[in-house]
């Protein structure tokens, strides 16, 4: 049975009017991302960092899913068992367009964390409260779940098992710089890219100019909602070639 590897970013949720970093217009400019998105950050100053993720959380809530969010819901229906979608993004988007089958690589948003027994607990779209609980051990220790730079992130696990058994690797709406797409492309014979922009790949040959596309054999110049019909029918030929 063939299979295809997923792999979503920040670009994925872009057009349903989640916020990045990296976009002009994004959180760069509001926050310093080390302050906010880090472990350090989290230790310096756990009021700052919990607002920040009360905030995302509040924002989310009147979002909706976008058509690449769909026709990948609409392909996990369509082909059950056969796509492997893991995504960076943290926001629900994808569960609410249908998606089941789905690992989050760096937590969930809509959830909360015990640091003492690790229980994970749904909180939605509220801020968390000052009052907060762990609902198992009671613990007042309780945290966004939200993995950090600085952090280790278990579902990472889960590429290395997906790279083994897909035939096709797909990446939407990734810069690839915080997981590099790169190698993982180069594991495949066939794979995609859906990214709107040429993104530069880091390398280690001097002054060599490398774009992350290159290492694609197929690249989708155009944003993932925009794209979402044309990847839809790359990857059902692809699973019914």
């Amino acid at each position: 049975m063939r299979k295809v590897m997923i792999l979503s970013g920040a670009g994925l949720s872009a057009e349903s009017g989640i916020r990045t970093f990296r976009d002009h217009d994004g959180l760069w400019e509001e926050y310093d991302v080390m302050k906010v998105c880090s472990a350090e950050g989290w230790e310096a100053d756990r009021d700052l960092v919990t607002e920040f993720y009360n905030a995302r959380r509040k924002d989310l809530a009147d979002k909706e899913p976008n058509a690449a969010h769909r026709m990948l819901a609409r392909l996990e229906a369509e082909y059950p068992g056969q796509i492997l979608h893991l995504t960076q993004n943290v926001d629900d988007l994808l569960e609410r367009a249908g998606c089941r089958e789905l690992i989050h690589l760096h937590g969930t948003l809509t959830d909360l964390r015990c640091e003492e027994c690790g229980a994970v607990f749904p909180v939605g779209y509220r801020s968390q409260s000052l009052e907060e609980r762990c609902p198992e051990c009671h613990s007042e220790r309780v945290r966004h779940n939200v993995v950090m730079f600085g952090e280790p992130a278990p579902a990472y696990r889960h590429i290395y098992e997906a790279v083994a058994q897909s035939g096709l690797f797909v990446a939407i709406g990734t810069s690839g710089q915080v997981i590099d797409v790169v190698p993982l492309a180069r594991e495949f014979e066939r794979s995609i890219l859906v990214n709107p922009k040429r993104e530069r790949h880091i390398t280690s040959f001097g002054d060599h100019e490398e774009y992350i596309d290159e290492a694609f054999t197929h690249f989708i110049q155009k944003k993932a909602g925009e794209a979402s019909e044309e990847l839809y029918g790359m990857i059902q030929g692809y699973l019914e070639g």
